[in-house]
């Protein structure tokens, strides 16, 4: 067992320092870190290749010091980089790290030798974020000058947040309580600081500073204009709307007494100061009013949802949202704007399909996934990285990671089939390795809240994890998208996804949720779908990669107004894993390469259109009428085949696709069959070919599960038939077709006794137990006179992986691990090598009375590793077949009749 993420801490074990502030504790700001991105130009260990790295940056990091410099190894975070410097320094100076664990008395002395620093000179010109905060407070006036809010120390020096952990765990969790033990702490120095009777949250110095250093601060000061900041007003009532404002500091005040006006409080010192929300190394925070006195028992006004839901913590009264203060080494003003589209792609941030939206920079475009396929497939945020987002941002633990490595030797058998079959290797294909992944999500409090343990293995770590995360993700999805979800189906979907959830512990840590996204409403299917241009020909299926560019508007009918609201040159996704939202799908189904087309849809919940619009008010003007839609124009640029596509173009002509399908059409010649059924028919390319060839078929039939693939068959044979009707000399004697939605492992008396059945390249996208279920009906019950089944060779695996262009499958992390070959594509459940196949049809044919011979297409049956895809021909052995149990599972999704297009008859 193998643990990757971040372990349940243990509440009585104190951490350790880490490498950097050991280095700041002992240096301070004579430490300088230089990070630097590294750029790699032979990826893969491939000298010689000029290719550009691909995937995440790689940093180094570079650390002076007064005595030495040292130089980090490569990492793929800055942080990394800068603790792996830190430590390389620690280890070259021979410094040794004590463990901070004081007893409750030496934690008070700590803290108030901690106050008692901040107070004196040289912390004053220091470039520590909380200095900057001292300086304006002597720029603040009257009785006010040389004020420091206590909120300020609490948030921004992170030593005493640490000292007052050490007094009491609870204040780890409760900036009110640090405030409050800040001040005790304070009380204790009447010969250095006073705290001041009417402003009982501000500290100031006993005695003034020297007067070189106020002159160095009002020389600062008057550098400086007035400097306006842009916010966002959260009203506590959610009946109020969020609102953007523009805050002016000037140069002789304080930022925090300006935001105390808004709030409505008299200064800086009676305004909390949240953590930071977001990104770790940015200044947004959120501010609100503190209590109007010590003790902190009751907050007058009520919960502001929206705040506390950002916070993590309870919020009371109005609040302001800024990205505003002071960082390390800078002396000047941060700030950042913080617009209402800010406010709302933070809101959309909180949910994980919302995460992978923002990721993608594509909230009216892009969907999370329904399944992890492939890293080449996979674009945006991979699932791992999402959860890890997920729980920061809910102020969670890191997500805890286990994976369970286990090696399959080349004599074991292989799981989930109903007869064992052996895995036999080339000399070119070592040991069978898999790996399963548990993953647990904490609370800061360190209580479960749920447990994810598939059953299922992968042959690579990286995948194992990838699959895991996104079943976590899309439950919590259904949890945050259905507020009304009652605990037992809740608890049904869960164990689905093999997931064992606390409930106590999720309504506990979510409880804000429901009440903050509006998810009430669905896109409905498009409206006024327009196609135009050349039909190509080159249109999308299933696995494939369609490259699209699109614009959305919102657009107002009646006088036609429009505003954009997003646009991308260059969309890329996975058609059938749902990658985008629906109805985009939909349309870019029924395109080719080249055709553009316009829709429109009903509009999604008003948060994802506010976080997409750059013209906030211009969108809320349109949004007060209930009379739009969004309005959405496309263009199918390019079409990528799947990878078991790619490989076989690459070493066959014609593709190895339309070689099985020759195969099958000269069996079905010359066996004169009136009759056919194509099991797993998909989008009709068995069915289509056959009426280009003069054959004996009166009757065709299609069954598949995907409604998507039998309405794209639907479309081309029914065009393709009518034509056949009008011509005067029509190659097909066709009569009569159908196509169904149903499940191949389930029987329908409609399709018994056919003449002939086919079934190419399907079973391996089913379970090993599926695909003998499935042999075991067509055989036994729907008893085709002939049967031909195909599926891919996983011994001639090597020889196609060999073909794939350099760079485009590769993947680094299975550098280290076997040199097992991979499935030809991602959605394959097994691949067979020709003895498993052999033994399976050879055991099937005996059991139902059938006779099977084998043969294949792509390469030669004498020449290893044989045929690229491998084939058995199952034939009857007695012409008569007996009768059957009505059944009817199938459901018709069409059907087209010769007769229905002929003239009537004359009398």
């Amino acid at each position: 067992m193998t643990e990757t993420g971040k372990s349940p801490a243990n509440p009585t074990k104190k951490s350790p320092m880490t490498p950097k502030a050991i280095i700041h504790q002992r240096f301070g700001d004579k430490a300088c870190y230089k990070v630097e991105e590294v750029k790699d130009s032979t990826p893969n260990g491939c000298p010689g290749l000029a290719i550009p790295q691909k995937g995440p940056s790689l940093y180094r990091c570079t650390l002076h010091l007064p005595d030495i410099i040292v130089v980090s190894d490569t990492f793929k975070r800055k942080k990394d980089a800068e603790q792996s410097a830190a430590e390389k320094a620690i280890e070259k100076l021979g410094i040794r790290q004590t463990e901070y664990n004081p007893s409750v008395q030496e934690a008070w002395d700590d803290l108030a030798g901690r106050v008692a620093f901040m107070f004196a000179n040289e912390f004053l010109s220091s470039l520590h974020p909380l200095s900057g905060h001292f300086r304006a407070a002597l720029r603040r006036e009257g009785h006010l000058n040389g004020c420091v809010p206590v909120s300020v120390i609490a948030v921004y020096d992170a030593k005493t947040g640490n000292i007052c952990k050490y007094i009491n765990p609870a204040a780890e969790a409760n900036s009110l309580l640090v405030i409050s033990l800040v001040l005790r702490a304070a009380a204790k120095l009447t010969d250095l600081v006073l705290i001041s009777d009417e402003q009982q949250l501000s500290i100031q110095r006993r005695y003034p500073y020297p007067p070189e250093i106020i002159a160095s601060i009002n020389h600062e000061s008057s550098l400086l204009e007035s400097i306006p900041i842009e916010v966002i007003r959260i009203p506590a009532s959610l009946e109020k709307a969020v609102d953007s404002l523009t805050l002016n500091v000037a140069s002789t005040g304080y930022y925090l007494d300006v935001i105390a006006r808004e709030l409505g409080v008299t200064d800086a010192s009676n305004v909390l100061i949240s953590r930071i929300i977001g990104k770790a190394s940015s200044e947004m925070r959120i501010y609100s009013s503190a209590p109007k006195q010590l003790p902190f028992d009751d907050f007058e006004g009520s919960l502001n949802v929206r705040a506390s839901y950002f916070t993590g913590q309870e919020v009371y009264g109005d609040a302001i949202l800024a990205s505003v203060g002071y960082t390390w080494k800078s002396t000047d003003l941060f700030r950042e704007a913080v617009s209402l589209r800010s406010y709302y792609r933070m809101l959309v941030n909180k949910t994980p399909s919302g995460i992978y939206k923002i990721s993608r920079d594509a909230i009216l475009a892009a969907k999370l996934p329904s399944a992890f396929t492939t890293k080449s497939n996979w674009r945006g945020s991979f699932p791992r990285d999402i959860l890890c987002t997920f729980c920061r941002v809910h102020h969670l633990s890191e997500p805890v990671f286990s994976t369970q490595s286990n090696l399959l030797d080349a004599s074991l058998d292989l799981p989930g089939s109903r007869k064992k079959l052996k895995v036999t290797q080339s000399n070119s294909v070592g040991p069978i390795g898999t790996f399963s992944c548990e993953v647990k999500i904490y609370s800061k409090n360190q209580e479960l809240i749920l447990q994810c343990s598939p059953q299922e293995s992968h042959r690579k770590q990286t995948d194992a994890m990838q699959s895991t995360s996104l079943k976590v993700l899309s439950w919590l999805n259904i949890f945050f998208e259905n507020p009304d979800i009652s605990l037992e189906k809740l608890k049904l979907l869960a164990e689905k996804l093999d997931i064992n959830f606390t409930p106590h512990s999720l309504f506990k840590e979510f409880s804000l949720c429901h009440s903050m996204h509006n998810f009430g409403s669905n896109v409905d299917e498009p409206s006024f779908i327009d196609i135009g241009g050349q039909n190509s020909g080159v249109t999308p299926s299933n696995g494939s990669l369609a490259s699209i560019s699109y614009s959305v508007s919102l657009f107002r009918e009646g006088d036609c107004m429009k505003e954009h609201l997003e646009s991308c040159e260059e969309f890329e996704f996975e058609i059938g894993n749902e990658a985008v939202l629906p109805h985009l799908e939909t349309v870019v189904v029924q395109m080719a390469v080249g055709q553009s087309a316009y829709f429109r849809v009903e509009l999604p919940p008003s948060e994802f259109i506010l976080a997409a619009a750059g013209d906030s008010l211009a969108t809320l003007s349109l949004l007060s009428s209930r009379s739009c839609k969004l309005e959405y124009s496309i263009t199918l640029l390019q079409v990528t085949e799947p990878l078991e596509d790619r490989m076989e173009q690459a070493l066959f002509s014609p593709p190895l696709s339309k070689q099985r399908v020759e195969f099958a059409v000269q069996h079905i010649k010359e066996s004169s069959a009136a009759s056919l059924v194509d099991f797993g028919c998909g989008s009709g390319s068995l069915l289509d070919s056959l009426l280009s060839y003069p054959t004996s078929l009166e009757k065709i039939v299609g069954v598949d599960i995907s409604q998507r693939s039998l309405a794209k068959a639907a479309k081309s044979l029914h065009s393709k038939l009518n034509a056949l009707v009008d011509s005067k000399e029509p190659s097909s004697k066709i009569k009569s077709a159908v196509l169904y939605d149903g499940s191949i492992t389930k029987f329908d008396s409609r399709l018994h006794g056919f003449d002939i059945a086919t079934c190419l390249e399907v079973i391996e996208h089913m379970e090993e137990e599926d695909a003998c279920l499935f042999g075991d009906i067509v055989l036994s019950s729907f008893c085709p006179r002939i049967l031909i089944v195909s599926t891919p060779n996983y011994e001639y695996n090597v020889i196609l992986q060999r073909s794939t262009p350099h760079g485009q499958e590769d993947d680094p992390d299975e550098k280290n691990q076997s040199q097992t070959c991979k499935f030809r594509n991602h959605d394959h459940k097994f691949e067979w090598t020709r003895a498993q196949f052999e033994d399976w049809a050879t055991d099937l044919a005996a059991r139902h009375n059938y006779n099977v011979e084998f043969s294949g297409v792509g390469g030669a049956a004498d020449v290893e590793p044989g045929f690229a895809s491998q084939i058995a021909i199952f034939r009857r052995r007695e012409d008569n077949v007996t009768n059957v149990e009505l059944a009817d599972p199938y459901v018709p999704i069409w059907e087209w009749c010769r007769e229905d297009l002929l003239p009537p008859k004359e009398p």
